[in-house]
Parts: C-alpha cells; sequence; structure tokens
C-alpha cells in the first residue's frame, strides 16, 4: 500500500466480485486503491476501521426512487429522501422524472431540480428523463445534459403532467433514444387490459388485484421487447410483478433483444394473501400478488431472467393513503428498508449476501452505467454499506427518515442491520445517526 493511503476498513467479510474473504480495503482520495489481505500492514498515517465479522459490502445502488422534488416536497424530499438511503445502506440513487414538479422533461426542468438537490444530498444522486408525447426534441439535450435515461408510461401515470404514450409514440421515442444509444426504462402497463378489468371501489385488496391483472403486464412487455428487437433499442422494464412474462423476458434475451428487468422488495417479500383490507400502505401499480407468483419471481431472480432488485420507492403524503384501494396512492415506501427486506427473503431462501450485493448493487451500477459504482474493487469510489447479517430488528415507522412514516413493513422483524454506511470514504451514517450532505450529483457517464 502506498503512503497516500488515508483509511484502510477491515473485515472478515468484505464482499468482493469474487466472493465473500477476509480483508484490508486501502482507500485514497475517497477510491478504493486496494483490496488486500486482512493482515495487511496499516500504512504509517492511515486510521484503521475493523468492522470484525461485520460484512463490508458495496453502498447499494438505487436505480428507481421518487423523491418528488419540488413540488410536492411534503411527499418526500431530496433531504429526507437521501437521509433514508444512507441509514439503509445505499450510496447511490437515481430520480426518477415524475412526481415532481416540473418533472424532468426539459433540460431546463433538470437543471432546476438539480438545483434543489444539489445543497440537500446526502448520497450520490443522478436523474432520469421522462419520455411523453410532446417532448421528443427535447431527449437528446436531455441526453446531452447527462440524465441516465428517459421513462415512459403506456398506461396513465396518475399526474397529469406526465402522460402515458399510446403504441405509436412509443416506437417514435424509442427511435429516436436508440438513435443516440439511449436507454429507455418502461411502467408496463397495457390501457387496455386494464381498462377491461373489473374496477371496484372499496377497501377490499383483492378488487384491486383484479384491477391490474398479469395480462396487462404480459401484453404490454410482449409489445415493448416486439419494437425493441425492430428497432434494435436497448430497454428496461420496470418493477416487474407478473412471473408470467419472465419466459417472453427470457427468451427475448436469449435472442439477443436488448432488454433488461428489475423487480422490488415489495414484490419479492410481501404477498397478497398477507394484505389486509383497507390496509392501502400495500397499494402499489402494478400490485403485490400472490405468493406463488412471489416464488416464481425468486426463481427468475436467480436464474438471471430479472436482473436487478430496486426500491421504487413511491411516498406520499399519510392522507393519501386512504382505506378505499381504487383511489389511495399507489405506492410503496422502502427506501430505508430494501436491503435488510430482501436479505430476510434471500436467507430464507438459501442465498446469500452476495446475492443480495449482486442484484442491488453491482448489477443496478451497471444497468445506469455507473462504472465507479457497485463493487469493491480498486479504481471505484469508497462506498461502503456495513452489516450485521445475522442481527435483527423490528420496524418501527417512527424511526424511519422518510418524510411520511407510512410502510407497508411496519412491525415486520428483519434480519440484518446497517451499522454504517460510507461515501467515497467518509462515514455518513453511523448507528443511524446521519452526517452532514456530502453527496455530489452524477451524470451519465460519456
Amino acid at each position: 500500500m502506498s503512503d497516500a493511503v488515508e483509511l484502510v476498513l477491515r473485515s472478515t467479510r468484505v464482499i468482493t466480485p469474487e466472493g465473500s474473504r477476509a480483508a484490508s480495503v486501502a482507500v485514497a482520495a475517497g477510491k478504493i486503491v486496494g483490496v488486500l489481505p486482512y493482515d495487511a500492514e496499516v500504512p504509517a498515517g492511515a486510521r484503521l476501521e475493523d468492522f470484525g465479522d461485520d460484512a463490508l459490502l458495496p453502498g447499494l445502488v438505487d436505480t428507481h426512487v421518487h423523491v418528488n422534488d419540488p413540488g410536492r416536497t411534503a411527499w418526500e424530499g431530496f433531504w429526507t429522501a437521501t437521509r433514508a438511503a444512507a441509514a439503509g445502506g445505499i450510496t447511490t440513487l437515481l430520480d426518477m422524472p415524475l412526481n415532481s414538479l416540473p418533472p424532468t422533461t426539459t433540460p431546463d426542468h433538470l437543471a432546476t431540480k438539480q438545483d434543489v438537490a444539489r445543497s440537500k444530498a446526502h448520497i450520490d444522486v443522478g436523474f432520469w428523463g421522462g419520455a411523453i408525447p410532446s417532448n421528443v426534441s427535447d431527449l437528446r439535450p436531455l441526453h446531452d445534459a447527462g440524465v441516465f435515461g428517459f421513462k415512459c408510461f403506456l398506461s396513465p401515470s396518475g399526474v397529469e403532467e406526465f402522460p402515458e404514450l399510446d403504441q405509436e409514440q412509443l416506437a417514435t421515442a424509442m427511435a429516436e433514444i436508440s438513435g443516440f444509444g439511449g436507454l429507455l426504462i418502461v411502467h408496463a402497463e397495457d390501457p387496455h387490459h386494464l381498462e377491461s378489468a373489473p374496477q371496484k371501489t372499496g377497501p377490499a385488496y383483492a378488487d384491486f388485484l383484479a384491477s391490474r391483472p398479469r395480462d396487462a403486464e404480459n401484453t404490454a412487455i410482449e409489445g415493448l421487447i416486439a419494437h425493441a428487437k425492430r428497432l434494435g433499442a436497448r430497454v428496461h422494464v420496470l418493477h416487474l410483478s407478473s412471473s408470467d412474462a419472465l419466459p417472453l423476458i427470457a427468451a427475448a434475451k436469449r435472442e439477443g433483444v436488448r432488454v433488461t428487468v428489475e423487480s422490488c422488495p415489495h414484490f419479492l417479500t410481501l404477498t397478497a394473501e398477507e394484505v389486509p383490507d383497507g390496509a392501502t400502505e400495500f397499494k402499489c401499480c402494478p400490485p403485490i400478488r400472490e405468493a406463488a407468483n412471489q416464488d416464481a419471481l425468486w426463481d427468475g431472480l436467480i436464474d438471471g431472467t430479472i436482473d436487478c432488485v430496486v426500491s421504487d420507492h413511491s411516498p406520499c403524503t399519510t392522507d393519501l393513503k386512504t382505506p378505499d384501494f381504487a383511489t389511495a396512492w399507489g405506492g410503496i415506501s422502502s427506501l430505508q428498508l430494501g436491503l435488510p427486506a430482501i436479505w430476510t427473503e434471500a436467507r430464507k431462501r438459501g442465498r446469500t449476501v452476495e446475492d443480495v450485493v449482486r442484484w442491488m448493487s453491482t448489477a443496478p451500477a451497471a444497468l445506469a452505467g455507473l462504472a465507479q459504482k457497485g463493487a469493491i474493487e480498486a479504481g471505484r469510489d469508497a462506498d461502503f454499506a456495513v452489516l450485521a447479517p445475522e442481527e435483527t430488528f423490528t420496524v418501527d415507522p417512527a424511526e424511519l427518515f422518510h418524510r411520511n412514516q407510512v410502510t407497508a413493513y411496519a412491525g415486520k422483524t428483519l434480519h440484518g442491520v446497517v451499522k454504517s454506511t460510507w461515501l467515497r470514504g467518509v462515514r455518513i451514517a453511523d448507528h443511524g445517526i446521519l452526517a452532514e450532505p456530502t453527496g455530489l450529483l452524477l451524470e451519465r457517464n460519456n
């Protein structure tokens, strides 16, 4: 190790791309400069942090977060969202283009959002652009301004300032984005299937589930794959909940279609059978489905059909979570809890912490092209989460840093306590105590 090393992090369980091992990780100027033997000598002047048997993970990368700032800051905001993320072991997030006012659909709107975020970010923050019917001419300028890709909806988004694309508009946007090598990320539910599904008001979860059938996802994904294949475009399916779509996706990948897929902690850890009537903290679109569907999603995650796991943190004020599933705002708040939620379920299914790191750090970083994130190896940013995998805690909403402390995980006992979080070699969260914000605003790597 060179004299420039400022910090050495030591653990008997360092999660590296080659697996878990006892190691010392050397840090200089915010970068990892070496992953060395556990008992390597600490250079003169360097500080040693020894985590014992707690696991040292690369900081998590969450590419699906609705921060809602500016414009709907009563729902969330960069200060509260990034604090919650840091407390949960996340060191990088990408903000979705809608639910803020303005939405990120023009370069000027992107600049507005960046100005708001700059002084409030406890972790590194990047931005998705939006693809709506009226902004095809803004897509290339947004790309040039550094957004990581473009989100669209194929069915109504729930907010009037972010309308959905029909099939012709989807093809137009995809062709434009593909032309400059960009990424299109898609909320894939077919509006015709949603319109023809039974619509009932009231507190019954079964009625809500029937209103968002699997066929809506399956049909939308089938059409998306067909467009991507024809255009040679790169597309990403957001928040997959229907396991029926997995064979379509697997076949497309085998054929060389450039499609990737994410799922979310709520689809992989919560089931329709456990949702009480009126408990709209469980409402999201697409919906949490049955236990058998969840088992199939796990199979798809394990075999690589599903690439990554990200939160789709989509909060709102408490009053919008009315007991009526038809009218309540849809969205699960889980930014601070995704890592322990997934680890709790993964360990039950015989999976490892290394698997969780691949799904929640390495793969999302690769999706976004964040070459400096997502792994503990020389040359990457010194971003880490220290996790006690065997320790448990019970979720108390009052202890969450989300602006609105409403969560579907309330009262659940989870494995995996995040002891500390580090951003570029600086401890930013320590047993739930947060430092002042030092996050950077990220742009897509050119």
